[in-house]
């Protein structure tokens, strides 16, 4: 069965979707795209006839006419972002659905996507509550970035640890977010246990402690851009993460022993 659903004006929308305790949403489907996002309760899922348990945290992408019912067995709180055709306008977009957005997926998030996720779509609701200019072109983007992110979360883990995937998890997290201001407590946070626990059971896998590993990522990178490029060491410092150029060049010696600075002059002397 056909739903139709209003996108105007600028083709996204964001609204909820509550299901109380036994309801149940009949197979139909959309002449757009869906992402649904459970806010909290649990349910299933069905999508082409595949059932799903639909938890907290658990976020569902449903192409264009894909058959799709839900079942609640508690109370169950589902954020729906909605949206047509007029997202692909952008090259960038298109290729996203081409290669990586092309067929309904579920989607169990780890602590790190779900938090990102969450913030993208509250910054999506203050957009859509507050009628400025950019109000369009906010949307746009911020969706945009949340659909890059999905494309990127397809990576799938080889490891079946519970402690060594969780370890795995937080070192993607690490190389891809190594810019940000980042801190032990916000990891542990996320991960929903102690700093001490998650310093255990990184070092497990990998013999350091989270932050030690984010230091020597940060470290190699900025050594890469010393060798490879003229980049000013502020610039460097700036890319890579470090809050201050004291910081950056105290971590840096203590790691190589030697200034930012002699270390590019070395590079430049060796390959001479």
């Amino acid at each position: 069965m056909l739903q139709k659903i209003n996108l105007e004006p600028f083709g996204i929308r964001l609204y909820e979707s509550k299901h109380n305790k036994g309801d149940r949403i009949e197979n139909h489907h959309h002449e757009i795209y869906q992402l649904l996002y459970s806010l909290e309760g649990t349910g299933d899922i069905i999508l082409n006839g595949k059932r799903h348990r639909f938890e907290q945290d658990h976020l569902t992408f449903i192409t264009p006419f894909t058959s799709h019912a839900i079942i609640s067995d508690k109370k169950l709180t589902v954020l729906v972002l909605a949206f047509d055709q007029r997202i692909n306008d952008a090259q960038a977009n298109a290729k996203l659905f081409q290669e990586s957005l092309n067929e309904t997926k579920f989607i169990g998030l780890n602590p790190f996507e779900s938090s990102e996720i969450r913030q993208i779509l509250r910054t999506m609701l203050y957009e859509q509550a507050n009628k400025t200019k950019e109000q369009e072109l906010a949307l746009k983007i911020y969706l945009s970035h949340l659909l890059l992110l999905l494309a990127r979360g397809e990576k799938k883990s080889e490891v079946s640890d519970a402690n060594a995937l969780r370890a795995e998890r937080l070192k993607d997290y690490i190389d891809s977010h190594y810019y940000e201001w980042i801190h032990a407590e916000d990891l542990a946070a996320r991960l929903g246990m102690s700093t001490r626990h998650m310093n255990t059971i990184f070092k497990e896998s990998y013999q350091m402690t989270p932050i030690q590993y984010l230091t020597e990522v940060r470290t190699g990178l900025a050594k890469k851009m010393l060798a490879e490029t003229d980049k000013d060491i502020a610039s460097i410092c700036f890319e890579v993460g470090f809050e201050s150029i004291s910081t950056f060049y105290r971590t840096f010696k203590n790691i190589t022993s030697i200034t930012p600075n002699k270390y590019r002059t070395n590079q430049k002397n060796y390959h001479l």
